[in-house]
């Protein structure tokens, strides 16, 4: 079974950054695609950044595009998330999460495992 844990979450000003970093358990780490996804109250799941197995190849959404980096240390089983530049509208819990496959996908079906989440508030 493998685990995910999110950190580095919390609340920051506008147009402040924040680094998230997720930590997995397990030995199979640099097989996998890893994602980050984010859910605002009242609204559905969405994809943000992703990043393949050897993290040669990375894909974002649009909103976040410019803003959000997202890396992965194969050697520590992490996968990072740098925000820049956020905005009141990036406020969401984030999500982090490995995929079935060692392409970039951004859909959820595409995931097998994910994090319990960490609340990203940002302030105007």
């Amino acid at each position: 079974q493998v685990q995910l844990a999110e950190s580095g979450g919390g609340l920051v000003q506008a147009g402040g950054s924040l680094r998230l970093s997720c930590a997995a358990s397990g030995r199979t780490f640099s097989v996998y695609a890893m994602g980050w996804f984010r859910q605002a109250a009242g609204k559905e799941r969405e994809f943000v950044a992703g990043i393949s197995s050897s993290g040669g190849s990375t894909y974002y959404a649009d909103s976040v595009k410019g803003r959000i980096t997202i890396s992965r240390d194969n050697a520590k089983n992490t996968v990072y998330l740098q925000m820049n530049s956020l905005k009141p509208e990036d406020t969401a819990v984030y999500y982090c999460a490995r995929s079935y496959y060692s392409g970039i996908f951004n859909t959820e079906t595409a995931y097998s495992y994910w994090g319990q989440g960490t609340q990203v508030t940002v302030s105007s």
